[in-house]
């Protein structure tokens, strides 16, 4: 059973009598007036702008908190008044539904457990109750595991079941609704103390829709790109720099003065890997805590800053920042000398090199799946063993080892580890070697096992 199951068209249309729709757009106001303030849109762009899924689901979730609200003078709430005008055109179970509505909460969930088509497991993450299963057919086909929703969970002829506004939750966006949370209620408690009562919840409801818009509509609107960084902390363009060789140098020369260099590992007679030295431990990291570490390794560990190739009568360096560009640059030139002439620089954003790859057609030299999987596995049980003794910015800068050792530690460790898994599984490949990766042997490392739930 799910929410779709129930036809709520009549109850919808009951809003036209009396005075029900200026009522309600009192409550749509409350959850939409302060994000057409901030962004200068009418509710209708808004919904223009995201889209018709969104548009309901975002309509659902303030139409919900409305069927919650009691009116004076009697307390009854819209559903008891539209049960007693038309609830002999209802059968039992929709009646069941509505009163349900009319008595829920919306709350943050983290989805675990998932078993696409049937159902989840949610754990409110807010007032403190056991996980409920939630039965659902559709959702469970788009949720991962570890993804926080907004949501109401309501309990209908022995089934949990969730109504129609569920609303995925960002990081980003799951701190906004925690600190929006923490200033209504005045409560500065850290967050995973929060505990909330249902009538808190009711009053905060329009905080949910809040948090989700000012985190998705930036996105929307072009405002917000993910913040990419290599293993130096530069921000990531990649650079394609052409040296153009002088008359009369051939390849053989190229390579002769490569052989011996330290910093050139040399893959094939024309292909060069320009290798760095690991980091020491705390250097080499973001300055913004949030940005994701972008990155390529030998098997010993040791980074690839980038790699330079002969081409015809070109020597191509391939780098992923200004700053190695211009190491390698100088790099080239200190070796080779007269030998290149002065090089032409052409460069690319990520979004320039993402929109590229998305209008090229698979090719047959496309790694096949059996074969790219173990290697990137191979890749990142690397990367990530090496992480354990790293600093990580959402551990306060403590490394995971170290910050599994206190109580508090191990939450937040739980809670990094839940966020590696969802990213690692957020593209739209299900069968991607980065969605497959299995996290297991971290959490038992780390000896957090048993806060995986």
């Amino acid at each position: 059973m799910n929410a779709n199951s129930f036809n709520l068209n009549a109850l919808v249309k009951f809003l036209g009598r009396d005075d029900w729709a200026l009522q309600f757009e009192e409550v749509m106001g409350d959850h939409f007036w302060p994000v057409m303030d901030e962004f200068g849109l009418d509710h209708e762009e808004i919904f223009e702008l995201l889209g018709s899924h969104w548009a309901m689901t975002l309509w659902g979730c303030a139409f919900e908190d409305f069927l919650t609200q009691a009116f004076e003078p009697d307390g009854r709430t819209f559903v008891d008044i539209y049960l007693k005008s038309r609830g002999f055109k209802e059968t039992a179970r929709s009646k069941a539904y509505l009163k349900a509505i009319s008595a829920s909460v919306i709350s943050l969930y983290e989805v675990s457990e998932i078993v696409p088509g049937k159902s989840f497991l949610a754990r409110d993450l807010l007032r403190g109750v056991d996980p409920v299963t939630v039965s659902e057919g559709t959702a469970t086909q788009t949720l991962r595991q570890w993804e926080k929703i907004a949501a109401r969970i309501v309990h209908v002829g022995g089934t949990n079941v969730i109504t129609g506004g569920l609303l995925p939750y960002s990081p980003e966006a799951t701190e906004a609704l925690f600190e929006g949370l923490k200033e209504m209620t005045g409560k500065k408690r850290p967050r995973k103390t929060l505990i909330l009562d249902d009538d808190t919840l009711r009053l905060a409801a329009p905080l949910f829709t809040h948090a989700w818009l000012f985190d998705t509509l930036p996105r929307v609107l072009g405002e917000v790109q993910p913040l990419v960084c290599n293993s130096d902390g530069d921000d990531i363009v990649f650079h394609e720099v052409r040296f153009p060789l002088e008359t009369g140098i051939i390849d053989k020369d190229i390579a002769d003065r490569f052989a011996g260099m330290d910093d050139l590992r040399q893959e094939n007679p024309l292909f060069w890997n320009w290798l760095g030295r690991p980091p020491a431990k705390g250097d080499g990291r973001p300055s913004h805590p949030d940005a994701l570490v972008a990155g390529v390794t030998m098997e010993d560990g040791t980074p690839v800053l980038g790699n330079l190739e002969i081409k015809g009568r070109f020597l191509v360096l391939m780098v992923n920042s200004a700053e190695r560009a211009q190491r390698g640059v100088e790099l080239v030139q200190n070796i080779l000398g007269k030998m290149v002439r002065t090089p032409l620089t052409s460069i690319q954003t990520i979004e320039q090199a993402r929109e590229a790859y998305a209008g090229r057609r698979p090719s047959s030299g496309d790694i096949p799946l059996d074969v790219a999987t173990p290697l990137v596995h191979a890749m990142l049980d690397k990367q990530y063993r090496a992480t354990l003794d790293e600093p990580v910015g959402m551990l306060g800068d403590k490394s995971p080892r170290a910050a599994a050792r206190t109580k508090a530690g191990r939450e937040n460790v739980a809670e990094w580890l839940k966020y590696l898994e969802m990213r690692s599984s957020s593209g739209p490949d299900p069968h991607d070697p980065m969605a497959t990766y299995d996290f297991s042997w971290i959490w038992n490392e780390l000896g957090v096992e048993d806060l995986r739930r």
